[in-house]
């Protein structure tokens, strides 16, 4: 890379980790938090309040996106992060439910995935712009990292309430960042119908589809797991870190060698099905050994190794089937999918923990992956990587 999309790469990760963390943080402690207020949230409460910033950003990646074919990349991420942190301080000063849902609705409004990653492949030339995206991407995987295992902590220390206000200030920090620090490319003569491209490439919406179903099974996970941990295992919110910690760290580890394995050895399409499969596996586990502390660390470690490789997986899948014209666009429909199945999965969450608690959570979450492995049996095996650099 040169020093100026060295430089680039670096900024806009940071910006993208900058925001994500806190949004992070607040998942393994949000379902607790709900239980706080004057008047606790009722189940689909608690799944709306974790649900609804991805009804947001689900409804805005794709028109902001496609906006900033039009206008530019940059008026639109510093507008969206500006609305993001306006929506962290609500929900950071909210006493109700009420409050925390319109906080969080309004985070999502400053909907701004695609922008940056279209941004990025602006600023990079072709040849390193997947190692650009990878980048992002680990910096994005260090932040759920962190986040996730420092959430209880830092939740114990200023309040879930101080989360939502760290994660203002980060925001509007990250604004002077994406002015100075970015150039601006510019962009070539608006082309029409590029939404229209985009959903009916069928290989592109099988990815989509993906991508919504992971991360409806992710915010189901963090649903029952929190509350498991507090009522089945008997461990404080405080102490949850020592579990999300060392499964996290240890679930990223296999994930580069294993990307890289199977890209190289034209083993993707094989890999991906069987994480697909695995997480099913996890999530049926947790169901079933939810008094055991053992299965549900092990369920965990399992669930997160297949996850983060299909996380990191399905950006390079997209960034390869993406039309070239429409970035923008492409990577909005992909944001969108994957922040709607967030709420989807929250909503419905809510719903099974109402009807069935937290063993209905996990056995609804299971459902999700199997879903999924109708859209993952049918995809086509991708070309096999170059082992050049």
């Amino acid at each position: 890379m040169t020093p100026l999309e060295r430089r680039t790469v670096a900024v806009l990760a940071l910006v993208y980790a900058l925001r994500m963390v806190g949004m992070f943080m607040v998942l393994p402690v949000l379902a607790l938090h709900t239980r706080t207020f004057e008047v606790p949230a009722t189940a689909l409460q608690i799944g709306l309040a974790i649900g609804i910033y991805g009804l947001a950003q689900a409804a805005l990646q794709m028109p902001l996106g496609w906006l900033s074919d039009r206008i530019g990349r940059r008026p639109v991420v510093v507008i969206g992060l500006l609305v993001f942190a306006a929506g962290s301080f609500i929900a950071g000063s909210a006493h109700s439910v009420e409050g925390l849902l319109l906080g969080r609705l309004v985070q999502g409004l400053g909907a701004v995935s695609a922008a940056v990653s279209a941004w990025l492949a602006d600023a990079t030339r072709v040849e390193v712009r997947t190692t650009a995206m990878a980048i992002l991407g680990a910096g994005m995987g260090v932040a759920f990292i962190l986040a996730l295992a420092l959430g209880p902590v830092v939740a114990g220390l200023i309040g879930v309430n101080g989360i939502f206000v760290m994660t203002g200030v980060a925001a509007m920090l990250a604004v002077p960042l994406v002015m100075r620090a970015v150039p601006v490319v510019p962009l070539g003569a608006p082309t029409k119908g590029g939404l229209a491209k985009v959903w009916r490439d069928a290989e592109l919406m099988r990815f989509n589809g993906g991508i919504f179903l992971l991360h409806g099974t992710m915010a189901m996970l963090f649903i029952g797991l929190p509350l498991v941990l507090v009522d089945r295992v008997g461990l404080p919110q405080g102490q949850h870190w020592q579990v999300y910690l060392p499964v996290l760290m240890l679930s990223i580890i296999p994930v580069f060698p294993l990307i890289r394995w199977a890209e190289h050895e034209g083993r993707m399409r094989r890999v991906f099905v069987a994480a697909v499969a695995l997480l099913a596996a996890t999530l049926g586990l947790l169901a079933l050994g939810q008094t055991r502390f053992s299965a549900i660390v092990l369920s965990l470690l399992l669930f997160f190794v297949a996850f983060n490789f299909l996380e990191g997986a399905l950006p390079s899948l997209i960034s390869r089937q993406a039309p070239a014209a429409f970035k923008g666009a492409a990577l909005g429909v992909y944001a969108s999918s994957q922040f709607l199945g967030g709420f989807v999965g929250g909503v419905i969450g809510g719903i099974a923990l109402g009807w069935g608690g937290t063993v209905a959570v996990f056995a609804g979450a299971a459902a999700l992956p199997l879903l999924w492995l109708g859209l993952a049996w049918g995809m086509r095996a991708p070309e096999v990587a170059s082992r050049t650099r």
